[in-house]
């Protein structure tokens, strides 16, 4: 009997030890983290910057020991700017990688057809670089809301481009091109609405189409009408050819466009047509403060871009910073549960140093936007390169500006 009851406590020892050991091993499973981009194409150099971006963070954070005694690991998922991919990949991540969380979407049309599956599924997900205004309202509708975001909306980039072309500038007749997808025809009208309220009305509007390579008809239009300068909402490559086809016209006005007029694709297909080009930016790689300083210098030892430029320094610089938020709600909440990130999201008690800005009780339960109107300032393509367009904004780039939630936008954001 002795020996029976001998057995059957090292059997239960053995139990009890094997139990704790697996505690110990389900504690440190790694906190899985979507990131979705366009890694190929035309979007590829926001996609990867923004990838590379995240990457840098997430080393830094498990360098540090991780949230919650964990490890961060990146789950990502190239959705190749294709809407219909970007469904079949938030599908995968909400329910094969059960994925705490998800970063990215560089594309709005891409976001708006994806991200109501980490909604249903109550996953946050922080947009860092598409800018699409109604991207955090999609859901308005409903009681709770998993969408936050840390880029210049649009309702925020649109005034700015026309106070830059109607009021600094001076111009009286500008044309509008913009591209077929949901992120350029929003643009537009957004462009439309802010130029209203000015009492202007563009002499011209048109539509191009993602891979046209031959803008002639829609430059020779807005030339014709008599436009003084050309605002744009596209992406790199296109952009790029607005630029060639004006340089092939014998036409140079301005071009004042969205943020994307930064991109790397852009800049280096425009080649000296494309120089002048001005843009709102949320970052501009020049290590105007320490916390730029040390994320360029990581970033560009890391990864080793061509000329020492980031491709698209905005997504790269969102990217690293919606990497810190999360992580911060996740410490915040002492959980991976969707609900209690989003809530803590809502009510972040601790400032959160990024390199955009210093995020401040960045989001409330009705404002899932980090960033206000007086954050971004205008850059201008020059050298090759992305330069602060006024002075005024550079001697004062070592200010970090905070969010401030009376300077959301000219424009009333679309529902």
């Amino acid at each position: 009997m002795n020996i029976h009851f001998e057995k059957l406590a090292i059997q239960a020892a053995l139990a009890l030890t094997i139990g704790s050991f697996s505690g110990v091993v389900a504690a440190a499973d790694p906190i899985k983290i979507g990131v979705i981009g366009p890694f190929t194409g035309g979007s590829s150099s926001m996609g990867v910057s923004m990838r590379d971006g995240v990457k840098l963070a997430v080393e830094e954070i498990n360098k540090s020991g991780g949230v919650l005694g964990r490890m961060l690991q990146i789950v990502e998922r190239d959705d190749e700017a294709r809407n219909e991919r970007g469904v079949q990949i938030a599908q995968e991540l909400v329910n094969k990688e059960k994925v705490a969380a998800a970063v990215g979407y560089i594309n709005t049309g891409v976001a708006l057809a994806s991200q109501r599956f980490f909604q249903e599924a109550k996953s946050p997900v922080m947009n860092n670089v598409a800018t699409g205004s109604i991207i955090t309202h999609q859901f308005d509708d409903q009681p709770e809301n998993y969408i936050f975001r840390n880029s210049a909306h649009d309702s925020i980039q649109a005034p700015m481009i026309v106070e830059e072309a109607i009021t600094r500038r001076g111009f009286k007749k500008v044309a509008i091109l913009a591209d077929s997808t949901n992120y350029g025809q929003l643009g537009r009208e957004d462009l439309e609405k802010a130029l209203s309220l000015k009492g202007i009305k563009p002499v011209a509007v048109e539509k191009f189409n993602i891979k046209d390579v031959d803008m002639t008809a829609q430059l020779l239009k807005a030339k014709e009408s008599g436009a003084e300068a050309v605002l744009t909402y596209g992406i790199g490559p296109e952009l790029a050819q607005i630029a060639n086809g004006m340089t092939k016209l014998g036409w140079k006005v301005p071009i004042v466009g969205s943020w994307t007029l930064s991109m790397a694709n852009y800049i280096d297909n425009a080649g000296p047509g494309g120089e002048g080009a001005r843009m709102p930016q949320t970052f501009i790689q020049e290590p105007t403060t320490p916390k730029r300083q040390s994320f360029i210098i990581s970033y560009l030892k890391t990864f080793n871009p061509k000329n020492a430029r980031m491709d698209s320094p905005v997504s790269a610089a969102q990217g690293y910073d919606s990497i810190y938020l999360l992580a911060a709600a996740i410490k915040q909440a002492g959980s991976t549960e969707g609900p209690k990130i989003k809530a803590a999201l809502e009510d972040l008690k601790a400032p959160v140093a990024g390199v955009v800005t210093t995020y401040s009780r960045p989001f409330t339960a009705k404002d899932h936007e980090a960033i206000t109107a007086n954050i971004p300032v205008f850059g201008e393509v020059k050298g090759q390169r992305v330069i602060y367009a006024y002075g005024d904004d550079f001697k004062k780039a070592s200010e970090v500006r905070l969010k401030d939630p009376a300077a959301k936008g000219a424009l009333a954001v679309k529902k």
